[in-house]
């Protein structure tokens, strides 16, 4: 496949995914796994998480990290310009023709509805998300407790996304290790 050809698929994909997903990156996830992942294979769903992982902790929209990732690991630069105007030209496209409508629409009552049921959407679209990344994540008792307890420090306590996501890779370094140490023992003897 030529370049070009490779490049426009980017375009097209995030193109895709920008304009038919809402509700911001998680709601996305779906989409993303379809394109990136089964169709175009640019990425494993693993590395999927992992862009959707450093997306959070980075500054900007998780959507935006995710593909200029994608595109920049399958045609470099290029690729992550191309995937991130992709991914951001329906959403200029959008906002150009709402904000020239908005204030006639906007206190429409079937306007108001349409919004409604998009949210209400967008929850579902959130929930499938939030049960794919569990099963590609919660793989036994310690990513288990980890996830329990990020999950309370955000709910209850309010912490810090970056600093839950730092701290829980942090403990997966020293968990793989210590394993990684185990097995090699148990190998040796």
């Amino acid at each position: 496949m030529s370049c070009l050809k490779e490049l426009l698929n980017l375009f097209i994909a995030f193109f895709r995914i920008g304009a038919f997903t809402f509700g911001g990156g998680y709601a996305m996830l779906p989409m993303l796994e379809k394109e990136v992942v089964q169709k175009y294979r640019w990425a494993t769903m693993e590395e999927l998480m992992d862009y959707f992982a450093i997306g959070q902790c980075t500054p900007g929209i998780i959507a935006v990290n995710t593909a200029t990732f994608v595109g920049y690991k399958n045609k470099g630069i290029v690729g992550g310009i191309v995937a991130t105007l992709g991914v951001i030209t329906p959403s200029l496209i959008i906002i150009s023709v709402i904000a020239s409508i908005l204030s006639a629409v906007y206190e429409n009552p079937i306007v108001q509805h349409a919004f409604a049921g998009i949210g209400v959407a967008v929850c579902a679209i959130l929930i499938q998300a939030i049960i794919k990344l569990g099963k590609a994540g919660l793989v036994d008792k310690v990513t288990w407790i980890v996830g329990i307890i990020a999950f309370f420090l955000s709910l209850v306590f309010g912490v810090s996304t970056i600093a839950i996501i730092l701290a829980a890779g942090v403990i997966g370094v020293i968990y793989r290790t210590i394993q990684r140490r185990k097995n090699t023992q148990k190998g040796e003897k």
